[in-house]
């Protein structure tokens, strides 16, 4: 195995654990946002007036930051696939490579 090669196997670990660790992330921030809207339903669900409206306000712009952060780790996830994808063609074609090398010896 050459050293190029290595090189791309550690590069590809290192971005399939950044991939995983940005898909939790993603996860805990759906979570959390569907969580305030559930809040907030129920809060709307009650017909009266709201007895904190200071707190229903720090909720809806608790919601719309995670909403912004869901879509930048989205994004994220998105270019990582993305070069993870590229990685692999390399390393395919690297392969390829020297295996059509090696077979006109």
């Amino acid at each position: 195995m050459s050293d190029n090669e290595r090189h791309d196997r550690i590069a590809f670990r290192e971005l399939e654990v950044l991939i995983r660790h940005l898909g939790d992330e993603l996860a805990n921030f759906r979570r959390r946002a569907l969580q305030a809207e559930t809040q907030l339903r129920t809060l709307d669900a009650g017909g009266g007036p709201v007895a904190d409206a200071s707190r229903l306000e720090a909720l809806e712009a608790e919601n719309a930051a995670l909403r912004g952060r869901l879509e930048a780790a989205a994004g994220q996830a998105q270019s990582m696939l993305d070069r993870v994808r590229f990685l692999r063609q390399q390393q395919e074609h690297s392969a390829a490579v020297a295996g059509s090398a090696g077979g006109e010896r």
